[in-house]
């Protein structure tokens, strides 16, 4: 059981992290701005989604 968790919140932190870089990488090829990028990179999966259905 101790394994499964580990490897759950594992998954969890890398799928956080691949969301930020999504973020930054969509925004800054749509507004070439390092700040924005940085606040979209916050938001992550937020924003990807939010880019996703307005696009």
């Amino acid at each position: 059981m101790s394994m499964y968790v580990n490897y759950r919140g594992e998954v969890v932190r890398q799928g956080i992290t691949f969301g930020a870089a999504l973020a930054i990488a969509i925004s800054w090829s749509k507004n070439g701005s390092i700040l924005w990028a940085i606040f979209h990179g916050f938001f992550s999966w937020f924003y990807v989604i939010y880019y996703a259905l307005t696009r």
